[in-house]
């Protein structure tokens, strides 16, 4: 059975380090973990594939990045489905969470998109929400910052400190997913 995991964020040089990009960056770390090149795929999203685990129980992994902005991400990722043949219940999107303090993670099957327009793509491209959700939290802006500028700023100096070591859990998080299944990875990982 082949897993399709992907790192929700926009494309382009001056997203990439921003707190709306961390899925992508977990696929990064993912794919740096794996020793895994990045290709281009025809459905504008750039793919990379490795195992997960040995012998005949090894689960194949396809980890992915749109190239299309976070609100049109479901027609690359439902193109990637249909491509590798994924129904959307072996299906990870790594995301940022404005609702979970920054540095906490939180792993789910299905669910409302909270407002997050690249969930909401997903959701329509595939017409269900039973796909998993890694919840990379980011936290609320300070005062009266609008959360969708927030989530197009680079993160603070404090955060910058942690932010490898949370990269690295989310990338943990989908290996467990993905080998131990969703309620021991909430047991280990929630927090």
């Amino acid at each position: 059975m082949v897993w399709l995991v992907i790192g929700l964020g926009n494309p382009g040089e001056q997203y990439f380090a921003t707190r709306h990009n961390i899925g992508q960056m977990v696929v990064d770390e993912l794919a740096s973990r794996h020793r895994v090149k990045w290709s281009a795929h025809k459905a504008r999203c750039d793919v990379a594939a490795f195992k997960l685990g040995v012998g005949v129980d090894a689960e194949s992994v396809i980890i992915a990045k749109s190239k299309s902005y976070m609100n049109e991400t479901g027609g690359p990722t439902k193109a990637l489905a249909s491509f590798y043949k994924v129904q959307p219940d072996h299906i990870i999107a790594i995301h940022d969470e404005l609702d979970i303090a920054f540095a906490a993670i939180r792993s789910k099957i299905a669910g409302g998109d909270n407002g997050h327009n690249g969930l909401k793509s997903l959701t329509s491209s595939f017409g269900t929400a039973e796909y998993f959700r890694v919840r990379m939290g980011i936290g609320r802006p300070m005062g009266q910052q609008d959360p969708g500028d927030f989530v197009l700023k680079a993160f603070s100096s404090a955060e910058k400190k942690d932010l490898a070591e949370f990269i690295a859990r989310g990338a943990d998080v989908v290996e467990s997913l993905i080998s131990q299944g969703l309620e021991q990875t909430q047991q280990n990982y929630n927090s």
